[in-house]
């Protein structure tokens, strides 16, 4: 898997990092269309930021966030405030074309540092196997640490992504829900056809079984009875599972 030796990106500091540098790179180094690229940046754009990193200023479709500096009030979209502090985002469904947008993120984040830590927050119900297997292997790739922290929920392959985290820096707020369960799939048309789609389920079933099982600490046959139907598990039970490590619940003492 390439990751660009361009000077331009490989000298950026990461606090100059912002949304037009990463269109760019994920569009010529990546190959990922530029209309997706833009409407992804948009759909992002227009979404609040996570409480505690900044404050929002409503502006029609693109909000921008006001930060206090020691010298001066700068404002900025809240893409690049986050891809500043190497925040990623998934809150949607896991499909190849946003697959492609997080794997050029976190190879993105690399270029700029190789040794700084990168989060992932994810808010999602899952999606294609084949394309959250693409970020799995990437997460693994890089040499950063990845830590990742569930807000909300983390279904299916969201969950794999979830305890795909670095050892020690995967966590859950309070209320978040993590569930496991078995890919699911059609098929129709010839018998041969049929067959061929099923054994490709039953080695993925047993791929990401054991996927789990290495980053939770759980046994593989732990794993496949829990995901015979869908195992739903409240922050609690997903540490006692091993699929995170703590439970983030605030430095405010409510």
């Amino acid at each position: 898997m390439p990751v660009s030796k361009n000077k331009t990106y490989t000298n950026t500091m990461s606090n100059n990092i912002d949304k037009n540098e990463f269109r760019k790179y994920a569009v010529k180094h990546h190959r990922i269309n530029s209309l997706f690229v833009d409407k992804y940046l948009g759909n992002f754009d227009s979404r609040r930021m996570p409480q505690g990193i900044a404050t929002t200023v409503p502006t029609g479709m693109t909000p921008y966030i006001i930060e206090e500096r020691q010298l001066n009030v700068a404002q900025m979209d809240v893409f690049s405030r986050l891809m500043m502090d190497r925040i990623i985002f998934l809150g949607d469904a896991i499909y190849e074309n946003i697959a492609n947008i997080i794997q050029a993120q976190l190879l993105f984040l690399q270029s700029a540092d190789a040794k700084r830590d990168i989060q992932i927050y994810i808010n999602s119900p899952g999606g294609s196997v084949y394309a959250g297997l693409g970020i799995y292997d990437t997460m693994q790739f890089i040499s950063n640490d990845v830590a990742t922290i569930c807000t909300g929920m983390a279904a299916s392959m969201g969950a794999v992504l979830l305890v795909a985290g670095t050892e020690g820096k995967r966590a859950a707020l309070p209320h978040a829900r993590v569930m496991i369960h078995q890919p699911s799939g059609g098929a129709q048309g010839q018998q041969s056809d049929i067959e061929i789609t099923y054994h490709e389920i039953t080695k993925l079933k047993k791929e990401l079984y054991q996927i789990i099982a290495d980053h939770s600490g759980a046994s593989f046959e732990k794993v496949w009875d829990a995901s015979d139907r869908d195992y739903w598990m409240i922050a609690e039970e997903a540490k006692e599972f091993g699929m995170v490590d703590e439970i983030l619940r605030g430095n405010k003492g409510k």
